[in-house]
């Protein structure tokens, strides 16, 4: 198995190097870079104090070439693709993700300070959707057929379609709007710093309940339908009839027999359900919210043309979810002894 670990890690080299070049050509294509969005700004600048009567009149009729040659080095577009493209390798070999253009920041400051609004989201998401997804799922399994079979899928899949979006536009407008249960925005109030420790727990649990809420509604389909066909596979098997055969108890064929050979699928996505939970940013559902997080960074440094965060954060993403995706495979032998990679 060690021969297949550091296989694996030596692939994830090239595998890094085809995605960071990939996204890094696309970039070269993309119109209006951080250079053009500085003097498109500047040039705003300078009409508006034109319009006021101002001296930066004379500066709206363009920008001098050096001034623009600076700009460039300071963007360090100065340089050819190819020399910026191996200078950014270099820096991410050492784990510096870079500066950030607009923000005058380092990116990985940056996602650190962003970091706990997704984790919130993303953990609170994680922690309801199992708990509710796999007892749901054995239940289904075990009424396979019934009437509470049926009405529960029907639940599932209505709720699966629904985008998280929508459920947060129609929370929002019922429960914090309407009936002002819950508050509109923010993940802890204003005044957050000034309650005392148990006040702090109820702010922080009343302001994440409706962004949790419209995550949590759809995410748990997936688990539940595949925990049920798990179980309603592993019920069918020789051995189960075997050990009721013997006199055991329903709960005990299910809860000590069926429950490790059916939780197989489940518990080796635990690891990518779990570390991505750290790193979840749903855009929309931030947006909605007002959350400051992963997910409206991300799509701020996209708009802004931000360059050294859309490249730091898919390498560290990127680097995160291919040893998830290792651990994940590796949980199968501790799993399933039976499984063998050679």
């Amino acid at each position: 198995m060690w021969a297949y670990v550091l296989k694996r890690l030596l692939l994830m080299i090239p595998t890094l190097f085809g995605v960071l070049l990939l996204t890094f050509v696309v970039i070269q294509f993309v119109p209006g870079g951080p250079v053009d969005q500085y003097l498109a700004e500047a040039r705003a600048g300078l009409g508006a104090g034109a319009e006021g009567g101002g001296s930066a009149y004379r500066g709206a009729q363009g920008v001098d070439p050096k001034r623009l040659e600076q700009i460039k080095a300071l963007y360090g577009f100065d340089k050819p693709p190819h020399e910026r493209f191996w200078q950014m390798l270099r820096q991410f070999a050492r784990f510096d993700l870079g500066q950030s253009f607009f923000q005058n920041k380092p990116v990985a400051q940056l996602i650190w300070e962003k970091l706990p609004v997704s984790m919130s989201l993303g953990l609170w998401t994680f922690v309801i959707s199992y708990a509710v997804a796999v007892p749901l799922g054995v239940a289904k399994a075990v009424r396979a057929g019934s009437r509470f079979d049926v009405v529960t899928s029907l639940i599932v899949l209505v709720a699966y379609a629904i985008p998280g979006f929508v459920l947060g536009v129609a929370l929002l407008v019922v429960f914090g709007g309407q009936l002002q249960w819950f508050p509109l925005r923010g993940l802890v109030s204003d005044h957050w710093a000034e309650l005392s420790w148990p006040a702090r727990i109820v702010d922080y649990l009343w302001h994440i309940t409706l962004p949790v809420l419209s995550m949590v509604l759809g995410s748990f389909a997936v688990t539940a339908m595949l925990t049920k066909n798990a179980f309603l596979e592993e019920i069918r098997k020789q051995y189960v009839l075997v050990a009721r055969a013997k006199g055991l108890s329903e709960r005990q064929v299910l809860w000590k027999h069926v429950l490790r050979n059916a939780m197989i699928p489940i518990v080796t996505g635990f690891p990518a359900a779990f570390i991505g939970a750290f790193f979840t940013g749903s855009l929309l559902i931030e947006t909605l919210f007002s959350l400051d997080g992963l997910g409206l960074l991300s799509y701020e440094s996209v708009i802004r043309r931000d360059y050294p965060v859309v490249m730091g954060t898919l390498f560290l993403f990127t680097l995160i979810g291919l040893l998830t995706k290792l651990v994940s495979d590796l949980c199968y032998v501790w799993v399933d002894p039976r499984v063998k990679f050679d």
